[in-house]
């Protein structure tokens, strides 16, 4: 038999007054009932905590499953091809035939590397498209305020833009690998194949990148139009007398804006030749790094080599000045494998097809300021 809750009235002391009784019994109930429900709280809290922990090593793991999946496909696609693979593998990478888009990882580990050959890409601004091209607004004028009196007139002003398109395209190459290596695996094969081609997509990245023409590669920061030129006053190199003020002139043309987050781009024998160049105090205007990993700097900002640029001679324009986020770079196709077994059978090695696409031009060539050696 079932007994039923009961409000139970305890004797209190305080006979003469049962109301004073009665409130002191439903203030304690009420501080029970409290405490049961804080616990009950810090039970349900305490679950969803450890349901969530749960969730989140689950979601970590499966993310790390995908990834290990992702390079085991790959390097099953490169060791024996499309034929030797599962269905789940050959959806991981997107497997068309023998031509197959590299997984995520391996992608970034090329770009990685890329910045090695192709500095440019470490300072510009980069971004993945997903057309055949993209129009890119640019600013060429902008509004004015004008001063006016109480009921004066106001002056209309108005914005003006054009545009920049920014056009992919391909860059390729290949590399023959010994059937015998493909087939051993003591060594990081995908490793060595993300080294090689680094080496020749950053080469060819970071020549277009400077003097690019445009016409089937992207557009050089150099052939840019619209980039203001300063002159030497030299007819071969720099004035024998005052070298280092051409370039103190040249870094204080460019606005402050632009001249705060420039970077000097020139290639390894112009920096030979600045290294010499001292202030009127005698104090050289190229310093070294004073901690690891830092750039050496001139005239306080960061000096970027790159081998593309000219030399100084007569009528080249061997530096360059300025925010390099105002030169884009954009990035169509990840890099695609083509697994060729058949080309090279005779000479037991297997042939590898590399390709990608990319495109680059100057957005904003107000922010650049370049340097030409000329007497006029």
């Amino acid at each position: 038999m079932k007994t039923a809750n009961v409000l139970e009235f305890k004797d209190t002391g305080e006979a003469d007054d049962p109301i004073a009784g009665v409130a002191k019994e439903l203030a304690d109930l009420k501080a029970a009932l409290e405490t049961k429900a804080a616990n009950d709280n810090t039970k349900l809290t305490d679950r969803l905590n450890a349901l969530e922990a749960k969730m989140n090593r689950h979601s970590a793991s499966a993310a790390n499953d995908n990834s290990q999946l992702e390079t085991k496909a790959f390097e099953r696609f490169l060791r024996r091809g499309g034929d030797h693979m599962d269905d789940l593998e050959k959806k991981t990478l997107s497997l068309a035939g023998n031509t197959a888009i590299t997984p995520p990882e391996f992608g970034k580990e090329i770009i990685k590397l890329l910045r090695q050959f192709s500095p440019i890409r470490q300072y510009a601004k980069v971004v993945t498209i997903g057309s055949s091209q993209v129009k890119h607004p640019r600013r060429t004028g902008s509004t004015a305020a004008t001063w006016v009196d109480d009921i004066d007139d106001r002056t209309e002003s108005e914005p003006s833009y054009d545009q920049v398109t920014l056009t992919p395209y391909e860059a390729a190459t290949y590399t023959d690998i010994s059937n015998q290596l493909l087939e051993d695996n003591g060594y990081d094969l995908a490793g060595e194949v993300a080294s090689d081609l680094a080496e020749s997509f950053g080469i060819a990245e970071g020549s277009a990148f400077v003097t690019g023409n445009g016409t089937t590669k992207p557009n050089g920061i150099m052939n840019a139009s619209g980039i203001q030129s300063f002159i030497t006053g030299s007819a071969n190199g720099f004035p024998t007398s005052t070298p280092a003020d051409v370039l103190i002139q040249m870094f204080h043309k460019l606005p402050a804006a632009h001249a705060q987050n420039g970077t000097w781009l020139m290639n390894r024998n112009t920096l030979s030749a600045i290294r010499q160049f001292k202030d009127g105090m005698g104090r050289y205007l190229v310093l070294d790094a004073l901690t690891d990993g830092a750039p050496v700097t001139l005239l306080g900002r960061p000096i970027v080599e790159a081998i593309d640029m000219a030399d100084i001679e007569a009528n080249s324009y061997p530096i360059l000045f300025g925010n390099l986020q105002g030169y884009r770079i954009v990035d169509r196709v990840s890099f695609e494998m083509l697994r060729d077994p058949y080309s090279m059978a005779t000479k037991g090695q297997t042939r590898f097809h590399a390709r990608k696409r990319v495109g680059a031009d100057v957005t904003h060539p107000d922010r650049f300021i370049k340097l030409k050696v000329s007497a006029t």
